[in-house]
């Protein structure tokens, strides 16, 4: 798995994405992560220092994984690049077919007769 910056990351998001517009898949994960081992997250938890969060982000088409780690400076471009990638690249997917659904209220309308008897 390759670490990338966020440009480059984009850039090869963008290529997975174009190959597989025809045929395939490509998977994103995202992850809260602070890029530290279990120990010295515990060392500084200890010392009284605070550990900064980032999001660790992860793609893959099956064939290659590429990631990217975003702090919170970075994450509005991030997420406005990201959202802008994914709203270009969507447009491969099928359209879900609806059934018509009737209310059954709208169903006894129609037909004229209701279930309460009429008062005289």
């Amino acid at each position: 798995m390759v670490l990338l910056q966020l440009d480059p990351f984009l850039n090869e998001l963008t290529s997975m994405f174009e190959r597989s517009t025809e045929k395939g898949s490509v998977w994103v994960t995202l992850k809260r992560s602070s890029l530290k081992s279990k120990v010295q997250r515990n060392k500084m938890a200890t010392a009284g220092e605070t550990i900064e969060f980032r999001c660790l982000i992860r793609a893959t088409d099956g064939k290659k994984t590429i990631s990217t780690s975003v702090g919170p400076k970075d994450h509005q471009r991030f997420q406005a690049s990201y959202a802008t990638i994914l709203k270009a690249h969507m447009t491969a997917l099928k359209k879900r077919e609806r059934k018509d659904k009737k209310k059954p209220a709208e169903a006894n309308k129609r037909e004229g007769s209701s279930k309460r008897p009429k008062k005289s």
